[in-house]
Formats: structure tokens, sequence, C-alpha cells
């Protein structure tokens, strides 16, 4: 099938005209995911019967649509209270809540939703012509590569320490820790579980997320009668539209920070095993790594918003790239999208791209055109939901720990599951109360437990050879932007202290 101008025009037309599928799938989407613990894989599998009804094209245009606009709903509470709905939008509250507290809560909500967007939008396009050299990404990268990407979001533990360096890398080591628990990866022999069979998988994803972010924030709540300080309330503009298309006009000159950061998601997207999350944080690492102004990151930086939400939208596409090129699901909701195709008898991976060329590419491009469907249904949301923020914490404290735990109990279905949430909920409000920060923690959790697996299998598959994370020239290209990424700030910082004084006296 040649992709050819009418071929196109001819795919975006029939994706429109699927309208009445794409928009209530986005308004689905983007409440599951501003809810933690209703992931897309989750709402899919509880709207397994009604795709499974529907024919294979319709379904899985219901599924897409659904899945970008639960990346989008995830950085609604991120921005607002602090809790990321989805793992992705972790990284969004290290800059989205501190300008919600500072009464830039709509601006922060615009630069969200116009990253989500266009990044959501531009890897689309550009998976829709690359596709062939994208699906060739996941055999090229294995085990030792996947380590150092990994290490690019561990990375972000440093330049979290960079404020109080020892209280950084105990959190970090802290989490680390967490995440060993479970059984090991070799002997499956129980590590840390103190006897109790709900935590042999590991410690769940989802309960820790809550727990550190939601319980530990409703918490902090309670002392304070709002989120925005009275100070910063006054000076806030009125929610009103001419603020809200400033403001979307100013996320909108964002376009090439959004641009890099959406294309590295959707690269990282493509990797089978790598997600949302490690995205999300590596895009913030670098994103803060190439800035000009890093102290201004974890304070309410615009482009500490932008970065997460561009990568955490780019990765959508590519967790499409190796199902429907080599068969292989890149991630929980492309492997319920393989079990649509089954059912319907369609095939998967090359055979595809032969037999059903029209479905293959249509799938990308509704991914596009439920981006484009977005636009209209979102930006008003950016004007309302800021609203939130003036709602007393005395109401808003209970509401978050009673819809955050039924989140908690979602993914496994286990009452064990609320009192870890509680129990990290804990956890996460003397870290605030003491100066931990609780994302390290969390991206201690998150990755410690890939990086082990994918370090434990490279040593096998060597006969435990340590050099084998030397032996291949991607890995050796990434350990040394990885050294880079680690040793420029530094630089970097000592070359403007050098520079600074003369300036200054230059101006006087």
């Amino acid at each position: 099938m040649e992709l050819d101008a009418a071929t196109l025009a001819g795919l975006f037309l029939h994706a429109f005209s699927l309208w009445y599928v794409i928009v209530p799938a986005v308004l689905i989407g983007i409440v599951m995911g501003a809810i933690p613990g209703f992931a897309a894989h989750n709402t899919i599998i509880i709207l397994l019967p009604l795709t499974l009804a529907f024919d294979v094209e319709t379904a899985l245009v219901f599924m897409v649509a659904l899945y970008c606009a639960s990346h989008l709903g995830g950085g609604v509470p991120a921005i607002l209270v602090n809790i990321p709905g989805t793992g992705g939008a972790a990284a969004t509250t290290l800059d989205g809540y501190p300008m919600t507290k500072k009464g830039e809560a709509q601006k922060a909500l615009a630069l969200s939703f116009v990253a989500s967007v266009l990044g959501g939008l531009i890897s689309s396009v550009v998976t829709l012509f690359a596709l062939p050299y994208l699906s060739r990404v996941g055999y090229y990268v294995h085990s030792v590569e996947m380590v150092v990407v990994m290490l690019f979001g561990l990375a972000l533990i440093a330049s979290i320490a960079a404020q109080d360096m020892l209280k950084g890398l105990i959190a970090g080591a802290f989490g680390l820790m967490l995440g060993s628990m479970g059984a090991d990866h070799i002997y499956a022999a129980p590590r840390g579980t103190f006897g109790l069979l709900e935590l042999f998988d590991g410690v769940p994803l989802v309960p820790a997320l809550i727990g550190l972010f939601a319980i530990s924030e409703a918490l902090v709540m309670l002392e304070e009668t709002s989120i925005v300080r009275a100070e910063d309330g006054a000076g806030a503009r009125p929610v009103d539209w001419p603020a809200t298309l400033r403001n979307v006009a100013y996320a909108c000159t964002k376009w090439w920070h959004i641009t890099w950061c959406s294309l590295l998601g959707l690269v990282i997207g493509v990797i089978p095993g790598a997600g949302a999350s490690i995205a999300a944080f590596v895009a913030y690492q670098q994103s803060l790594f190439f800035s000009k102004t890093p102290e201004a990151y974890g304070r309410g930086h615009p482009e500490g918003v932008v970065a997460p939400e561009a990568a955490n939208n780019g990765v959508t596409t590519g967790t499409l790239v190796p199902l429907l090129a080599i068969g292989v699901p890149g991630g929980s909701t492309a492997a319920v999208m393989m079990v649509v195709l089954q059912f319907h008898g369609f095939p998967f991976g090359p055979r595809l791209f032969v037999e059903a060329p029209g479905l293959a590419y249509g799938v990308i491009v509704a991914m596009a055109v439920s981006y484009v469907l977005m636009i209209p249904m979102i930006f008003p949301m950016v004007r309302y939901l800021s609203k939130v923020t003036v709602v007393s914490t005395l109401y808003l404290a209970p509401l978050i720990v009673a819809f955050t735990l039924v989140g908690a109990f979602v993914p496994r279905g286990f009452v064990f599951d609320i009192g870890i949430a509680i129990a990290f909920g804990l956890i996460g409000y003397v870290a605030r109360k003491t100066g931990y920060h609780v994302a390290a923690i969390l991206i201690g959790v998150i990755l410690g437990p890939l990086i082990e697996r994918s370090f434990i299998l490279a040593m096998r598959i060597s006969g435990n050879d340590p050099f084998v994370m030397f032996s291949s020239a991607i890995g050796n290209v990434l350990w040394v932007l990885l050294v880079l990424t680690l040793v420029m700030p530094y630089v970097l910082k000592r070359l403007r202290e050098r520079s600074g004084p003369p300036a200054a006296e230059g101006a006087e």
C-alpha cells in the first residue's frame, strides 16, 4: 500500500467519519485517566465485551482514542492536587503542582493540554511515515541498552538531590530498596515480603503511587485552608476566556520543546517493555539538562510541565509500533488490542500490512484524528478545571482519599492494596515533612525492578561477564550521553560562576 496524498486523504476522511466513536472514547479516557488507578488498559479491559461486539476497525479506533485521552487526563490531577492519574504523569507533579500553588493552575493546564495534543499529533504523523524504520528499533535495543536508558531516568534522582544531596540520595536509595521487594528474577526466592503472598510480585505500583502522592498530599492539605496560598491567589489572573487564550498561545510558543520531547517519547515507546513512566522521567531529566535555567525546575517551571506531558503522549503511538510491525505488544494496552485482533481473526505483525494495510495505517491515522478532535473538547477545561484549587481542603482532602483508595483497589482487586496505599501515604507524609522528595522514592520504586531485570538478563546471556554492558555500539553511545548528562550541569554551572562577575561589573 503506497502512502500517497490521495491515500492519506482517504484515511483521514474515513477516520473523521468515525467521530461518533472517538468523541465518547476521548471523554471516557480523560475521566478515567484523571482517576488514579484507572489506567487505559484497565478501562479497556472493563469495556472489552463492548469492543468485541464492534467490528475490528471501530473497536481499535475506540481503544486508541481512549488510550490517548487517558494519558492527557492523567496530567490534570497531577497539576491541580499533586496526584498523578497515571504513572506517566508522575513527573508532571514536579513543576505542575508548584505552578498551581503559585496561582498559575490555568497556565499549567494549558501547557499540559497543548503539550499532550501537539506531542501526540506530532508523534502520530511521524510514525505514519516512519513506521517501517521505527519497527526496527526493537531489534537493536536489548537488555544492555535498556539498562542505560533506564539509568537516564534514575539520573533524575541526582537532579532532585541537587537541592539537598544527602536527602535526595537517601530517598532514591529507599525507593530502590522498596522496589527490590518480591520474588527475585532468577530463583523466584521471596525478598522482603514478610511472608505476605500479596507482595510476591513486588510492590504494586498503583497503590504505591497513590500513597506517596495522593494520601500524603491530602494529609498535608489539611494543614492549610486552600491549595493556593492567599498571597499568590490574590495576584492570580482572573479565570476568563481571554486569559485562557493567552495561556494557550503561550503554551504554543514551546513548540520546539514539545517536538523533541514527543519524539523522545516515541522512540522509548517503540521499545517493548518501556513505557510512559520511563519516557516522562527521561524527558524531564533531559529537559533539565539542556535548559539554560536548570535551577528553576521543581519550582513551577513551564518546561518542566511540557517535557513529561509531550513525552508520555508520544509513547502512545510508539507502543503500537511493535504490535503492528512485528507482532509484539509494546505495552499492556497494546496487548489488549492484540486480543481484539485475534478475536476477529486478523493477523498482526508483517502479515497485517499485507492482508489489511488500510487497518494498520488507519489505527495510526485514528490516533492523529483523536488528538485533533480533543482540541475543541479540552481547552474549555483549562478555564473551568482550575477552579478546583479554590475548593476548601476541608472538603477536597477527604474526597481525594476516598477516590484514590478505590483506585488502589481496582488494578488487582486486593483489599491488601488499600493497606499498602495507606502505608505509603504515611511514608510520603513523613518524607514531605522532613524534606525528603517523594518523587525520588517513586522513581526508585518504578525503575529499580526494571533495571534489575534487564541487568540480570544481560548477565545471564553473557555468562556473568560485566563487560557485556560495554559490548554494544548503541549502548556505548548511550553510556557517553549518560556521563555527559551527569557531568555537564556541574561544568556549565562552574562556567556561569566564572563568567558571572565580569558581566555584573560591565553592567555597573
